[in-house]
């Protein structure tokens, strides 16, 4: 569902190998015309293998560059660790929760502060192909907080975008997120949360900040038509929070909101519990994965300034 609902995917092919063997990759190429394989340009080692040895070899390999600043090993991290230091726009107050610098191993934070750098080209190059409405397009705007954003997202902004023509996705902020939800949420920063949900084929827009509350001026202003809101979604709340005034009190008093059932109640809850009822496992493989990556990016940087000098 995530892979199909990407719209940069034209296709998919499921029970992939992780290691493709000469054969396999033969097959590939010939039922779908493939033209090359790609992969970041960090090294993919398994049991001492490399897992693009049988492209490379056909010549059918090419590499792009990673997307630096993040990646699953730190988004992992995260869970495991839960602090906030990945939130946008903190001071130089600690966010973080009583979390201490090492663990009782003596081992540093697998999650430190957010190096993603969001850039103006990396908006351009999600944002491509968005368009404004075209007039009598039926406007839905659906918001939320889309953190790690997953295949219930994807179910509900699909369920979404057929009861219309046009869907504008609002995002709400890190301060907003964390004042609902507590603890380290959310999980991935507001810049992070955009571009997920950016990469979305269902999505036509997104409000970045998002209001929490929809007033009438964005209602007239952003020409919504529906508002849409879920049955079932990421059930991260912090009781003591009591919202002062109905998020969605002036959609209702326009008759525009609607409250759709959700296609799942896959939530963000199923991930994180995956990943702590193995803490002990991943904290050893993502500690291992922080240290490779580490080197890379060192190795990488190092290369680059023997080229200059």
């Amino acid at each position: 569902t995530m892979v199909q609902g990407c719209k940069f995917v034209d296709d998919v092919l499921p029970d992939c190998p992780y290691v493709m063997s000469a054969e396999y990759l033969d097959w590939v190429i010939q039922k779908y015309k493939i033209d090359y394989v790609i992969h970041g340009d960090d090294p993919c080692i398994v049991n001492g293998k490399d897992v693009y040895e049988a492209a490379k070899d056909a010549g059918k390999f090419q590499s792009i560059p990673r997307t630096e600043g993040v990646s699953t090993t730190d988004i992992v991290g995260r869970m495991l660790l839960m602090n906030k230091d990945h939130h946008c726009n903190h001071n130089s107050t600690s966010t973080s929760s009583s979390i201490p610098g090492k663990d009782k191993d003596g081992n540093p934070l697998l999650c430190e502060q957010s190096t993603f750098l969001t850039t103006s080209r990396m908006l351009r190059l999600f944002s491509a192909g968005m368009k404004s409405p075209k007039h009598g397009q039926r406007v839905i705007y659906i918001d939320g907080a889309w953190d790690m954003f997953h295949c219930g997202h994807v179910a509900i902004l699909e369920a979404a975008k057929k009861r219309g023509d046009y869907l504008i996705v609002g995002i709400h902020s890190d301060a907003v997120v964390n004042r609902e939800r507590g603890c380290n949420l959310p999980l991935m920063n507001l810049h992070e949360r955009v571009l997920s949900v950016l990469g979305c084929r269902s999505v036509d827009d997104v409000l970045i900040d998002a209001p929490r509350q929809i007033s009438p001026q964005m209602i007239q202003s952003l020409c919504i038509d529906e508002v849409v809101m879920g049955t079932c979604g990421d059930d991260y709340i912090n009781g003591d929070v009591k919202l002062q005034e109905d998020p969605y009190k002036y959609a209702k008093l326009d008759g525009i909101l609607k409250e759709i059932e959700s296609p799942t109640n896959f939530n963000m809850s199923h991930i994180v519990e995956r990943i702590q009822a193995n803490q002990n496992m991943f904290q050893a493989k993502i500690a291992k994965k922080k240290k490779a990556e580490a080197d890379y990016y060192e190795e990488k940087y190092r290369n680059a300034e023997e080229k200059t000098s």
